[in-house]
Formats: C-alpha cells, sequence, structure tokens
C-alpha cells in the first residue's frame, strides 16, 4: 500500500484549514494544521512534511520568514512550498517565490485548484533540475544545446534572451517565475539585453510563437508560468 504524502498547513483562519483538510482528505493526502507560525516551523522541522501550505499573514512569525528559514537550512530546503496570499499581497508573494517558495494561490480560491497545485508540485519531485538536452511541447521542439527553437521542421529565430527566457519557463513547468528570477537566469546565460523589461521579451516571444501558442500563462501582477499539458514529453 502506497504511504499518504504528508502535508503541513500552516494557517490561522479555522474556515479555511477546515476546508483544506477536507479536500486534503478526498485527495488522498495526510495533513496536518498548525495556526501560528513559531509552531509551525517547529512543525517543519520536526515532521520534515512533503510539502508546506504557508499562509503570510500569520500570528508570531510571518509566512515569509518561514519560507526564508526552510530555504536557508539544508535539511529543509527542499521541502515545497505553496503560498496562500491575500488580496494586496502582491509585493510579498513575489518575495515569497524569489525567496525559493514553489507557488501560490490567492484568497478567495478553490480547495480543488489548490490540490491541482499540490499534486503538480508533488509529482516534479525533489530532485534537482535536469535540463534535458531536447524539450517537447505540442508541435514545438527546442534543443537545448543547439540554441534552436523548431515548429514541426522550421526553425524559429529567437534571440539569446527570448531563448533563456524560454528555456527557464519550459524547464519549470507548472511553477510561477516572478520577472527578476527570469532576469537573473537570462543574465546568467550570457545573453546581453537592451531591453531589461521581461514583459517586452515575452511579447516578442508570443508574436513569433504564433496566435494559436498559449503555453506561457501570465500570472498577473508576479510573472509567468509556462503551462502543463499531458501530452507534453520532456525526452530521457
Amino acid at each position: 500500500m502506497t504511504q499518504k504524502k504528508r502535508i503541513l498547513l500552516i494557517e490561522d483562519e479555522e474556515d479555511i484549514a477546515a476546508l483544506i483538510k477536507l479536500q486534503a482528505e478526498l485527495s488522498g493526502y495526510k495533513l496536518h494544521v498548525e495556526v501560528d507560525g513559531i509552531n509551525g516551523f517547529r512543525a517543519i522541522e520536526r515532521e520534515k512534511p512533503d510539502l508546506v501550505i504557508l499562509d503570510i499573514m500569520l500570528p508570531g512569525e510571518n509566512g515569509l520568514d518561514i519560507c526564508r528559514k526552510m530555504k536557508g537550512n539544508p535539511d529543509l530546503k527542499n521541502i515545497p512550498v505553496i503560498i496562500l496570499s491575500a488580496k494586496g499581497e502582491e509585493l510579498d508573494v513575489i518575495l515569497g517565490l524569489e525567496l525559493g517558495a514553489d507557488d501560490y494561490v490567492p484568497k478567495p480560491f478553490s480547495p480543488k485548484v489548490l490540490f491541482s497545485r499540490v499534486k503538480a508540485i508533488l509529482r516534479r519531485g525533489k530532485e534537482p533540475e535536469k535540463i534535458a538536452k531536447m524539450v517537447k511541447f505540442g508541435e514545438f521542439q527546442l534543443e537545448i544545446d543547439r540554441y534552436l527553437l523548431r515548429k514541426t521542421d522550421k526553425v524559429i529565430p529567437l534571440t539569446l534572451s527570448e531563448f533563456g527566457i524560454l528555456r527557464r519557463l519550459v524547464g519549470n513547468r507548472g511553477k510561477v517565475l516572478t520577472r527578476n528570477q527570469l532576469l537573473d537566469d537570462i543574465n546568467n546565460d550570457d545573453a546581453f539585453i537592451v531591453d531589461r523589461n521581461i514583459d517586452v521579451h515575452i511579447a516578442s516571444l508570443r508574436k513569433k510563437l504564433g496566435p494559436t501558442f498559449d503555453w506561457i500563462e501570465t500570472v498577473r501582477g508576479v510573472g509567468y508560468r509556462f503551462r502543463e499539458e499531458p501530452n507534453a514529453t520532456v525526452p530521457a
């Protein structure tokens, strides 16, 4: 019998915690709830759960401090984190993602949507990101070593910046990446950026990839996500 994945929820609103706990049980997960940041972090250290769902505004210690402490601890840094955020906390969400959180879900939210995110993150696992030599999605094929993107047999010319952004998004399929994370990545990819506005590069990518290209999802106020697709495959 497969052991249930263990999720730790740190949330001080009782009604929200109850909804999440019910959906966790329906989705086949074992969920433990803590209602303040101090005891929540102690539970993370003690239990080392498979995933943490973390509210930002918490008594005792806020969610951003907990995320920072987790990602700075070698024993905890690989535990995935989903941030729950109330409306108006966009800057906190961006900071949380840049601290290393895997995703965020804005309040109010659907418990089913939350656990679809949980399932996607746990499916990715805890292994370090592996860069494939070739990645396929839909009609497209990204050849990492050759810096080429093909649609069927046609090569689509990309700048180094556009290629760096697309590679990073595809390699983190399903995960929200902030504009700063994408900017850091293409800076580290020996790309010369004339226009530092990531939105400009994304708009150029979308134009080159055609009107039916809808793989890159805009996460308003935060950044971008390369959406997951069951038929998309990453060759070994």
